[in-house]
């Protein structure tokens, strides 16, 4: 019972998220968690990809990265290590969809 409970209750919940600054990917460690309030509330930013770097999210300018400048984003469902999460993705919708069960229509089997 606990397992259906959990499966009915999973759909209308939101994914695990992080704001990271995109532009701080480092191939061992992942991106930096950055503080929450360096992203957008609400959604992703809607950029054109779910992986890499995409274009200006409206984040703050000061930055972690090599750039100088800090691209913070939100990053569902990713793999945390201290500050840093990898093995994520930027779209939310992405995050949804593989996260057990999955809200959007796909089918169970």
């Amino acid at each position: 019972m606990g397992v259906l409970a959990a499966a009915l209750t999973s759909c209308g919940s939101e994914p695990d998220r992080r704001c990271v600054d995109r532009d701080s990917y480092d191939y061992l460690s992942g991106y930096k968690i950055v503080a929450d309030k360096n992203c957008k509330s609400g959604s992703s930013s809607g950029s054109s990809s779910s992986y890499g770097k995409g274009r200006s999210s409206g984040g703050s300018s000061y930055g972690t990265g090599k750039s100088g400048r800090m691209e913070a984003d939100w990053y569902y469902d990713a793999d945390i290590d201290g500050r840093h999460a990898d093995d994520g993705t930027f779209s939310r919708s992405e995050a949804v969809d593989r996260d057990g069960f999955g809200c959007s229509g796909s089918g169970g089997g």
